[in-house]
């Protein structure tokens, strides 16, 4: 009987094929449902969710805070987009991405007065200051292809991971009290500090008269009839 050869090499036969692991980034669960993630799958890349405390994305050691058009100036609106600008401080690396500008005009001249009570001056004022003031630079995205295509662009810089470690920020006394008076449509920093400083208490503000308000404030004053108007 001929004796037997093996024909591959046994260091062959033992070589393990490994696994080609897909980039992965982590996104907050709540993205789950806009079209950045399917793009994002189109593009090969794994994405994880999580319930992130600060930012919508993390990729390697950047952390990306995501707002449709309509999103961003609602947010803008309502002052949500200052207290997600200031956690976004405890990110050395951090951007904005205001996705749309394909489909639908940040401000366009008058529009955006009727349709959201906004000043189209008033969106390029925050606008700056969010780079100015936050120090966060504003990437504007064509549409959720766009975006998703910046995501997987930055996933490729070889960059070390980022913790997750954050946590909202905790407001002090004073802030909560000013928060509070700035939730009143019209009311900015300066006027509910001028507001506080000389009421004292959110509770004596309310309580005051539309008389005594207008005597600090003018014509604002009249936002605070909603305080005495009845939930039908």
């Amino acid at each position: 009987m001929k004796p037997f050869f093996e024909i591959f090499p046994k260091s062959r036969t033992k070589t393990r094929i490994k696994e080609i692991k897909k980039p992965k980034i982590i996104a907050d669960y709540r993205e789950k449902n806009s079209l950045v993630y399917s793009e994002l799958f189109d593009l090969g890349i794994e994405v994880e969710f999580k319930e992130l405390k600060v930012a919508d994305y993390i990729v390697n050691d950047v952390a990306i805070e995501r707002k449709t058009i309509s999103d961003f100036i609602s947010s803008m609106i309502n002052r949500r987009l200052i207290k997600q600008l200031e956690e976004l401080q405890q990110y050395k690396n951090k951007f904005l991405i205001i996705e749309g500008i394909d489909e639908q005009e940040l401000y366009p001249e008058k529009v955006a007065e009727e349709k959201h009570g906004v000043h189209p001056n008033a969106i390029r004022g925050f606008i700056l200051s969010i780079i100015l003031k936050y120090k966060i630079p504003i990437i504007m995205t064509k549409n959720c292809r766009d975006t998703a295509e910046f995501i997987s662009i930055l996933l490729k810089r070889e960059e070390k991971e980022l913790s997750l470690n954050v946590a909202k920020k905790t407001l002090d006394k004073k802030e909560r009290m000013q928060f509070i008076i700035e939730s009143f449509p019209g009311i900015g920093p300066k006027t509910a500090k001028k507001l506080l400083e000389y009421f004292k208490t959110v509770k004596n503000i309310i309580n005051a008269s539309e008389e005594e308000l207008k005597n600090i404030i003018g014509k604002k004053a009249e936002v605070f009839q909603i305080v005495d108007e009845s939930f039908k």
